[in-house]
């Protein structure tokens, strides 16, 4: 409260102090600075200050600062401004945040200059909190901010989320006459922007005079951006259309906000109006696509970028990478990779982890395994990234020494690497191991759980068939349980066909969310599961007057660098004709193995021939038939699908790869199932 009042204080006279203008003791005369230090306009001529400046802008370390900084006390030009502010500025820029604020706070003459340099360098370290105290600490000193205070300390105020302190910032730069600098304008609109309070953005923008408005092509780009974040498209289409100039930023800002919005039609329409593309907009266009889900036209837009001769940034090649791994394109992201390696790029944090990502969810987990190693520079991302891989593809071991090994390097563990460990134990059975890293996770690294690790602890009971211990964790949850913990629960109860509890975790279901449909397919599963077919129709009527539709299954699969979807029951692929001939040669081959279409996956009480006809139809199976005719022997078959595979779907997958002498890698919702001679790496198990 106190910071406040002296900022209400200060305001309503910024131009003269008086002895009841602050409760602030008056610093002495030699602290206090109006930001025209002698020694300021004297360094340029004084050689050896000249000579320490250039060297302290040339330092690219710390240490290297330290040791200059040695040399100038020694030769005590420490009171020199020019090469304080210079010391600040570059710690800052090294961000060793730390030193500057030691240089600052040893500085006998606190002047503009050095508050700016501080200031700014707080700012861009995301230092909001110290930003601010500074700022009213140079109030104090009767240091009066000008325009190039303003607009960090209006940035930090934002980063801080602080709207009321913004507003009697908006009225101190009115006071101070600086309210139509460019930079200060800019500022308060971006600032209004980030506190989502866009009709004072508007406000600053329509009260702008005519010269700022046509000056700053930036003010238009912010306010446009934030047109957007808020959802007001046509507000953004408006202000783009009246703009007196566009650069590449005004269509890269509006562009992007049309993919955060949705609208793919109308960003794909203004990237080919744009005369002049440079790599941020491809980037956009790249990452909004596969935001959107278009993971295809994400790749297909990125290799076209490397065809006009664009070279890619760190943001590009992370959002394509996990476009690939998103529909397990391993060829496409092989190319990526190769890019790579044929250009020279470095792989650093961000993109090692994008690459042993998509490798993992592609299938390639060995791939995988071989960048990590290679990668040198690992963060808690890269370590976690490569822990999930091992658990979703079922190595629980490589799992566990891969955190080992983490532990040992000296980083520590986060939430996202136990929510891989758990799902590895869950995976493997290891059920003991699992409950361990649960309570290791509160107690040991005080990690406060989520709803999602609270939901594998769920899953590692109930695939053990320790269903009433599973109920009592559920019970006993301090957080609600969702949707998908409950959900854990009931696959658990039809895997193992408790009806009894699965009927009362069904309830909690359709409490929870009437109209999503897998409460009402797995119910109609268990009963079909032990041939309840009054209760299943009972079901499949409760669907019907709901108006409760089943999500349709798809799956992706890569064949010659080229990405092909199916849906369940899908007569549009051009060679729908020939994919169902395989498909039945598929399963009579099967038959002859001992495989028998498991029609207890199908929903009701249908003829034995239609519900076979009913899962013939399903989307891996047609993924695999045009994959055995599309692939020559002995290439291994990656599919991808969305959601958790039946056990007809699995059972056929063993069997093709016994038939086909091939490895089939089937990536579903929940983990990676590898077939290989008839046997699948889960276990049956699933």
């Amino acid at each position: 409260m106190k910071s406040l009042r002296l900022l209400f204080e200060r305001n309503s006279s910024p131009a003269k102090t008086t002895s009841s203008s602050s409760k602030f003791k008056r610093p002495k005369p030699s602290s206090i600075s109006n930001g025209s230090d002698s020694s300021q306009s004297s360094s340029s001529q004084d050689p050896l200050k000249t000579h320490f400046s250039s060297l302290i802008k040339s330092t690219e370390t710390t240490l290297q600062l330290r040791r200059i900084h040695a040399q100038i006390l020694r030769r005590h030009l420490s009171s020199s401004a020019n090469l304080t502010t210079l010391l600040i500025s570059v710690s800052s820029s090294l961000k060793s945040i730390p030193y500057a604020l030691s240089i600052f706070n040893h500085s006998h003459h606190k002047s503009l200059f050095l508050f700016n340099a501080l200031i700014r360098g707080l700012t861009e370290n995301s230092h909001f909190q110290s930003s601010v105290s500074h700022f009213l600490l140079m109030l104090r000193h009767r240091v009066r901010p000008d325009k190039l205070t303003y607009p960090f300390v209006l940035k930090s105020v934002a980063g801080l989320g602080l709207r009321f302190l913004g507003l009697i910032l908006h009225g101190r730069i009115i006071k101070s006459g600086v309210e139509f600098d460019s930079f200060v304008r800019v500022s308060l609109v971006e600032m209004y922007v980030k506190l989502e309070e866009m009709g004072f953005a508007l406000q600053v923008f329509d009260e702008s005079p005519e010269r700022n408005k046509s000056e700053s092509i930036l003010l238009w780009n912010v306010l446009i951006n934030g047109c957007c974040k808020v959802g007001n498209l046509e507000k953004a289409m408006e202000l783009f259309e009246a703009m007196p100039e566009r650069n590449i930023g005004s269509w890269n800002s509006f562009i992007n906000g049309l993919m955060k919005n949705g609208d793919l039609n109308k960003a794909m329409q203004l990237f080919d109006e744009m005369k002049e593309k440079d790599v941020v907009s491809w980037t956009t266009i790249v990452n909004g696509l596969s935001q959107n889900g278009d993971h295809q036209k994400a790749l297909s837009m990125f290799f076209k970028m490397l065809e006009v001769g664009l070279r890619p940034n760190d943001l590009t090649l992370v959002s394509v990478l996990s476009a690939c791994a998103k529909i397990g394109a391993l060829e496409a992201g092989v190319r990526i990779h190769n890019y790579f390696v044929e250009n020279g790029l470095r792989l650093n944090k961000a993109t090692a982890a994008a690459l042993v990502d998509m490798y993992a969810k592609c299938g390639n987990i060995l791939s995988a395994s071989k960048v990590f190693e290679e990668t040198k520079e690992k963060d808690i991302r890269t370590w976690s990234v490569m822990i999930w891989g091992w658990a979703i593809h079922g190595f629980y071991g490589q799992a566990i020494r891969c955190f080992k090994k983490m532990m040992f390097s000296g980083i520590k563990p986060d939430a996202v690497v136990f929510l891989a460990l758990l799902t590895a134990c869950s995976h493997s059975g290891q059920v003991d191991l699992g409950l361990n890293f649960f309570d290791s996770m509160r107690f040991d690294y005080s990690i406060e759980p989520t709803m999602k690790h609270y939901t594998l602890v769920v899953d590692l009971l109930g695939r053990a068939g320790r269903l009433d211990e599973a109920m009592k964790f559920i019970q006993k949850m301090p957080i609600s349980p969702d949707f998908v913990a409950w959900g854990a629960l009931f696959c658990a109860c039809r895997a193992h066909k408790n009806i009894k509890m699965a009927e009362l975790v069904s309830e909690k279901l359709l409490q929870l969310e009437p109209k999503h449909p897998g409460s009402y397919v797995f119910l109609s599963n268990v009963y079909a599961a032990v041939g309840r077919w009054e209760d299943v129709e009972r079901v499949r009527m409760l669907m019907q007057n709901q108006a409760v539709g089943k999500d349709p299954g798809w799956s992706y699969i890569e064949v010659n660098g080229q990405v092909h979807s199916f849906v369940a029951g899908d007569h549009d692929h051009k060679r729908a004709r020939e994919i169902y001939l395989k498909l039945e040669e598929i399963v009579s081959g099967a038959r002859e193995q001992g495989y028998m279409p498991e029609t207890g996956w199908v929903l009701h009480n249908i003829e034995e021939e239609e519900k076979e006809d009913a899962l013939g139809s399903h989307s891996e199976k047609l993924a695999l038939a045009f994959a055995l005719m599309n692939t020559s022997p002995g290439t291994t078959i990656r599919i991808v699908k969305n959601l958790r595979v039946c056990g007809d779907c699995h059972s056929l997958m063993k069997c093709a790869s016994k038939m086909s002498q091939r490895e089939i890698i089937l990536r579903d919702i929940k983990r990676f199932h590898h077939f290989k001679y008839g046997v699948c790496s889960c276990g049956d198990n699933w």
